[in-house]
Order: structure tokens, then C-alpha cells, then sequence
């Protein structure tokens, strides 16, 4: 079953966040496994919500690629995260 991911990075910028990006080097290209994702600035920081095949692929993602890189970027503390299994997700053709 596919799952949300929720997760606040406080103090975090949006230059950060693409500084994350351009370092796990993914282009257009999703990670196996990942459905969709998006990001936000906040007041708090920034907000990133992804969509996963399962949690085991998310977590392994993220300990080998987010993690590491978040903390390379500047972003000192881990997110909080809320997790959610997902009931239906729309998209587009791949989706």
C-alpha cells in the first residue's frame, strides 16, 4: 500500500532543499519507487510531502539519500515526520 510521507524541516531553506537536490543528482527522474513529492516554503521552514510505493522504500531512500545530503546542505536537525498510508492518489499517466 502507498504512503505519505510528511516532513518539516525547520529552519530549513528553499536554497538548501535545492542545494539537497541537485547532490542526490535525480534530475527529472524519481527514485525507484517514489510516486510523486512536492515541496514548500513555511513559516517554519520548509515542508516536503511524498508519495511512496511503501514505507521500506521511502526509509531506505531516505537513510542512504536524504539524510545525508540534508545534513551536507546545512540542515543541522532531522525533519519531523508523520507518516500516512494513502487511500486513492490521482496523476498523471504514470502515476
Amino acid at each position: 500500500m502507498a504512503v505519505a510521507i510528511e516532513m518539516v524541516f525547520r529552519g530549513a531553506t528553499l536554497a538548501q532543499y535545492d542545494d539537497v537536490m541537485q547532490m542526490m543528482d535525480l534530475g527529472d527522474t524519481p527514485p525507484e519507487g517514489a510516486i510523486f513529492h512536492w515541496v514548500a516554503a513555511t513559516p517554519e521552514g520548509i515542508k516536503v510531502v511524498d508519495v511512496w510505493e511503501s514505507l521500506d522504500q521511502f526509509n531506505r531512500f531516505a537513510g542512504e539519500n536524504i539524510m545525508p545530503n540534508t545534513q551536507k546542505a546545512g540542515i543541522e536537525a532531522p525533519p519531523e515526520m508523520t507518516t500516512h498510508e494513502v487511500h486513492n492518489h490521482l496523476g498523471g499517466p504514470d502515476a
